[in-house]
């Protein structure tokens, strides 16, 4: 047996490890990540995949990672899972994608969820390429040393291994008794939850902050993830968030239409400006103040929020309280002539791409 032998206080050791990761860290901040910049390479599963935000690209995030896909018409990959969930944001084309042995068709603008642990894969019988982008908590899972991913090829679903057993009950009301339960309620929750939003079916209302918004994967409509949710929100031509607002931990938005601009800092009045356009992956991180603008005066811009709330953002609340996590000054960088109604399209046809 070998022995380690420690020669440094533990105050030294500690020190060096938190500034070192700390140095690491900010070398890779980006506050957007053009989606011009962001390279898709062929892979084993017969589609293409690139990535905005995670260690495969250099940018590794703690929490959620970012990357899109193409599949090729006529195209079946093959079937896989992992320990870890995923949503999916459907940009273009048509296509589906089997979870668990269900099939669900998406079209531009639809949302998915993937549990995790459930055998899948995506199909295109269209006639042009299809491209969907992931969220996943993947980084939140290897963190813990809990990432762990099953590639099956083209084996027959019939001969895939089931998920994880559980227990679902032993007799008794003690602790033990009592944690089983809990967690088997937990795990029959994950797979009875939703897994597809049609586009066709959300419905934008208006928020506060001078926005229409929708949820596209959240557990307020039926969804079970790990935290993950993702939102669509409408921004009027011209116009902008009401307000300048900060929050922890790790968010991503993705521009799925128009162009704008966000203006990011550590202080609230004194923001650096970060221009955006369609296709491009808009970072929000390290508690900075941000707020987000619509530079069209013609057309909305619609941008998707992924992030993962409950069992992270809810945890760091917890445990940072009385701390208030949420800041929103209603007087700092309002946007102009917010006095002024925005004028809202009377429809919301599904997103184009390119």
């Amino acid at each position: 047996m070998s022995t380690t032998r420690v020669t440094a206080t533990h105050y030294d050791v500690q020190k060096k490890r938190r500034s070192s990761f700390l140095y690491e860290w900010t070398k890779h901040y980006r506050t957007v990540v053009q989606g011009s910049e962001v390279q898709l390479f062929d892979t084993a599963r017969r589609m293409r995949r690139g990535v905005y935000i995670g260690e495969e690209a250099g940018r590794p995030s703690r929490t959620i990672d970012a990357t899109v896909h193409e599949i090729d018409p006529g195209i079946t990959s093959t079937i896989h899972r992992h320990s870890w969930d995923a949503t999916v944001l459907c940009i273009g084309g048509w296509g589906w994608t089997e979870i668990a042995g269900q099939r669900i068709n998406w079209g531009p603008g639809d949302a998915l969820h993937v549990p995790a642990w459930a055998w899948h894969r995506h199909g295109n019988e269209g006639d042009q390429i299809a491209r969907f982008l992931t969220a996943s908590s993947e980084p939140f899972l290897e963190t813990m040393g809990m990432a762990i991913l099953e590639e099956a090829g083209d084996t027959p679903v019939e001969k895939l291994g089931s998920r994880p057993g559980f227990t679902e009950s032993v007799e008794g009301d003690d602790p033990f008794a009592v944690r089983i339960k809990r967690l088997a309620s937990d795990q029959l929750e994950q797979m009875a939850g939703r897994l597809h939003t049609s586009w066709d079916d959300i419905k934008l209302l208006r928020a506060p902050r001078e926005q229409r918004t929708s949820f596209l994967v959240d557990k307020s409509i039926g969804f079970a993830t790990s935290g993950l949710t993702m939102v669509v929100a409408e921004f009027a031509p011209g116009r902008g968030q009401k307000f300048i607002h900060r929050h922890p931990g790790e968010a991503w938005l993705y521009v799925l239409e128009g162009h704008g601009h966000s203006i990011v800092g550590y202080e609230p009045n004194r923001c650096e400006e970060h221009p955006w356009q369609k296709g491009d992956l808009i970072v929000v991180d390290h508690f900075l103040w941000h707020q987000h603008f619509n530079d069209d005066k013609e057309n909305v811009a619609r941008l998707v929020r992924m992030h993962i709330f409950d069992s992270l953002l809810q945890t760091m609340r917890a445990i940072c309280y009385p701390l208030e996590l949420l800041e929103e000054p209603a007087d700092a960088h309002t946007a102009k002539d917010q006095q002024i109604p925005p004028v809202w399209p009377d429809e919301t046809p599904r997103p184009k791409w390119p």
